[in-house]
């Protein structure tokens, strides 16, 4: 099947997702499963991108995105200072593998409490290996609204 062809509409409807089963390779599912550097996109105050290299889980089932940082860490604070002024942070996470790409787009929070971080360490294990320790780390949760690519993830 021809991947950049138009798909009939009615094809990207949100589908019922399964969180607990391994999806098989090559599958959109496992995409997002696999061991790949991702990128990150966040806002500075004065509106220009912030673009850096992450680790992004991404659970289908509730369709948030988290990345793990460090609490200082300039991605953490451009998502902060967009919540302090009033408004929304306004993300965007996206892999690469040769023709197929995706990227979530939402809106994020940063979460320090432990649990929160604590179930980011445990999702980031699962698809790169257990992170360092970091007594400082911060989970940034982003509730995905948007799923453009040749590789969405089940759902979208």
């Amino acid at each position: 099947m021809d991947t950049d062809a138009p798909q009939p509409a009615g094809t990207d409807a949100p589908q019922p997702a399964d969180t607990d089963t391994p999806q098989p390779a090559g599958t959109d599912a496992a995409f997002w499963q696999e061991r790949r550097t991702c990128f990150l996109t966040t806002l500075r105050p004065d509106g220009s991108p912030h673009l850096t290299p992450v680790g992004v889980t991404y659970d289908p089932g509730t369709r948030i995105a988290r990345v793990i940082t460090d609490g200082a860490s300039k991605k953490a604070r451009n998502v902060r200072a967009a919540l302090a002024a009033g408004g929304e942070a306004r993300v965007a996470v996206a892999q690469v593998d040769g023709r197929r790409w995706c990227s979530l787009e939402g809106r994020a929070v940063v979460k320090d409490d432990p649990a929160s971080v604590a179930d980011a360490e445990r999702r980031y294990a699962e698809r790169y290996k257990t992170p360092r320790a970091n007594p400082n780390r911060v989970v940034i949760e982003i509730t995905v609204t948007r799923a453009l690519g040749t590789a969405k993830p089940p759902g979208w």
